[in-house]
């Protein structure tokens, strides 16, 4: 039973994901034949050449691995779990490569040498 409804779901996320890609391209195809053609005077494109431009798109502006945003913040996990030894590394780190600016709140220091 557990087999016929793992099974289930899949067909069902493949569905979905079918589903979603063709309104996108359809959405894509709509506001391109609508605004370049105006705009630009640039060609009309098939739902098939949409389709290919999203996949164009996001081979140039970022492929297609996954993105975990916010988790190399400084709020994020890994800043989390490092000590307190560790955290003011990396803020000295940071201040030798970016100077004081990338520190705002603190307070500068004094030259040594002045």
């Amino acid at each position: 039973m557990k087999g016929k409804y793992r099974f289930l779901k899949a067909v069902k996320f493949v569905v979905m994901i079918a589903a979603f890609l063709a309104v996108l391209g359809f959405v894509v195809m709509q506001l391109w034949n609508w605004l370049v053609p105006a705009v630009f005077s640039g060609p009309l494109v098939s739902y098939w050449q949409a389709l290919g431009l999203l996949v164009l798109a996001r081979l140039l502006c970022g492929g297609f691995r996954p993105h975990h945003h916010g988790h190399h913040r400084f709020g994020g996990p890994p800043w989390k779990h490092m000590t307190p030894d560790e955290r003011e590394e990396l803020r000295n780190r940071f201040r030798e490569r970016w100077g004081r600016a990338c520190m705002p709140g603190r307070p500068p220091e004094k030259d040594p040498q002045a």
